[in-house]
């Protein structure tokens, strides 16, 4: 039974919990509740949520801003050796952004089936020819808090809007 409390502060579901960390500081801020970290030798190095409406940027997603704190964390752009957590699949955008910069590893909680572009509609980080670099993708860790933050954020949203159309109505 003590075996059972022990927690790997390496592991994928470790790192993971706290990509939703930040993904909860979106969902609290009323953004899309992504959060991402990126690791290296052990240690988190990054960390961001999306913040598209709070800084009025389409570019704000948790990964781009993660991705930037990084390299400057590093002092080069070229992120080898880390490892990206993000708490959703990366959408086409941050999956260029991810190859340019070249972690190792890419781990993601839920897919995204109409946008997702590391296997959901696309696959930009593994088997793209074309492209300079491929990233070792582990999808699901975590998947089913990550999703249910994602359809809470989504559901509430829905709610807001149907009140707002009420109280115009009335």
């Amino acid at each position: 039974m003590a075996d059972d409390l022990v927690m790997d502060f390496q592991s994928d579901d470790y790192f993971m919990q706290q990509a939703l960390r930040e993904a909860r500081k979106a969902y609290e801020a009323q953004e899309v509740p992504v959060g991402a970290v990126i690791v290296r030798a052990g240690q988190v190095i990054a960390r961001s949520w999306n913040q598209v409406e709070t800084l009025k940027d389409a570019t704000a997603h948790a990964e781009m801003l993660s991705l930037t704190s990084a390299q400057s964390a590093v002092g080069d752009w070229r992120l080898e050796g880390c490892t990206l957590y993000v708490t959703k699949e990366p959408c086409p955008m941050c999956a260029g952004a991810i190859v340019h910069c070249r972690p190792e590893r890419v781990v993601f909680g839920c897919p995204d089936t109409k946008a997702g572009a590391a296997g959901g509609w696309i696959n930009l980080l593994e088997s793209n020819p074309p492209l300079n670099h491929r990233c070792e993708i582990a999808s699901g860790v975590m998947g089913a808090e990550c999703l249910a933050l994602l359809q809470s954020f989504f559901r509430e949203a829905r709610e807001r809007k149907k009140e707002a159309r009420k109280k115009m109505t009335e």
